[in-house]
């Protein structure tokens, strides 16, 4: 089968993935563990004895690609394994074959958001909290950074960022990622930026308030303002945006910090739920010349983060059920759900995600399938 010759691109990669094991001690081979974990992630396990018995009921499946030279590692292998691999550099192995075998040309938008996983171990560090970017038209993950906690998001977004191919990107963060540095950092990266303001920036967000009643007043001049509304209905409630667009920053003082800015903005929602609205006003900025209704699209669509991401990793791979103590284990492991996930989403098959994954628990064929599925023409 086509598919299981071109299972050679992810051993190249993984070739390259230092092993933390002593040299002439091991049983097993590296490329074999990180393999049977990821086929075993996708496969509905979520936890290293999951994956056990899962390798052990496909092992002379897996062994047309793997060498298995002392049959299936056992779940005491994989967690130490895991817990001794550099993070970053699994990362770096994972995302090129990820990238070399998905066409992520032309990505368009990148989501960047945290989420902390809430059975990890406190300890010293505190729960693990993952910064995360996501590409929202492709469902895919380019990149995760640890970080010790929520209020070092801001740390941690550079870091990210550096590891993504920014050219032609418009890359959203909500408003802890609203720094001058951050900006730049898009910027110089070759891409644009939205990033919502909130009280972290008071003097920038009372220039953009400014800024909007100026437009609504019509003191600006004409065509820098332009407005959308759009409206959704379900599940018992009706969510109604307002949005203003303006291309103008005449009145942000600290406009020449913030590279290329071209375009200040409001949101206005109004949410009604069983009879009960509420309302809520957020502003964001942005680098990229682009109508009303693209920075709508853009700030609702930041938003497949939490839905497409995070909540599937809640409910579908239950992550935050999981309970490996080990932080960098933890880490390593939530990097193998998020590229199963993407993996997932890019099967054709119209099931939901659990569904998904028991299929591939099931069919090792439909596993084969997600493993090549990414890009349609060339497999794996």
């Amino acid at each position: 089968m086509a598919a299981v010759s071109k299972v050679g691109s992810l051993r190249k990669h993984l070739r390259r993935l230092p092993d933390p094991r002593v040299v002439g001690r091991t049983d097993h081979r590296l490329v074999d563990i990180v393999v049977l974990a990821i086929c075993g992630v996708i496969g509905n396990c979520d936890d290293w004895p999951d994956v056990v018995v899962f390798a052990q009921e496909r092992e002379s499946w897996f062994r047309r690609f793997l060498e298995l030279p002392h049959g299936i590692p056992s779940q005491d292998t994989f967690k130490r394994v895991f817990a001794a691999l550099d993070p970053r550099a699994l990362q770096r192995c994972c995302l090129a074959w990820l990238h070399e075998a998905a066409d992520l040309l032309g990505v368009g938008h990148i989501a960047i958001d945290g989420k902390t996983l809430r059975g990890s171990s406190g300890g010293p560090l505190g729960k693990l909290h993952l910064v995360s970017a996501w590409a929202t038209l492709v469902n895919l993950t380019l990149g995760q950074v640890a970080v010790d906690g929520k209020s070092n998001e801001i740390v941690a977004i550079p870091q990210l960022l550096a590891l993504l191919n920014l050219k032609g990107a418009l890359v959203t963060i909500d408003a802890i990622g609203c720094q001058k540095s951050i900006a730049q950092k898009i910027i110089a990266g070759g891409g644009d930026y939205v990033l919502v303001v909130k009280d972290n920036q008071e003097r920038l967000k009372a220039d953009i308030q400014k800024t909007i009643a100026a437009a609504l007043d019509d003191e600006l001049p004409k065509g820098v303002t332009r407005t959308v509304t759009t409206e959704e209905q379900g599940h018992g409630r009706t969510e109604k945006r307002s949005y203003v667009r303006v291309e103008s920053v005449e009145k942000i003082r600290d406009r020449a910090l913030w590279p290329k800015l071209t375009t200040v903005g409001m949101c206005h929602r109004e949410r009604t739920v069983n009879g009960q609205t509420t309302s809520e006003v957020s502003y964001f900025i942005g680098s990229r010349r682009m109508g009303a209704r693209r920075y709508a699209e853009v700030l609702r669509g930041h938003w497949r983060i939490e839905n497409n991401l995070h909540w599937q990793l809640d409910v579908s791979f239950e992550e935050d059920a999981s309970r490996i103590e080990d932080r960098q284990g933890a880490t390593n492991l939530a990097l193998l759900r998020k590229m199963a996930l993407g993996l997932l989403k890019q099967h054709p098959r119209e099931e939901s995600m659990a569904r998904k994954r028991k299929l591939a628990a099931l069919n090792p064929e439909f596993l084969l399938e997600t493993l090549a599925g990414v890009n349609k023409e060339e497999k794996l």
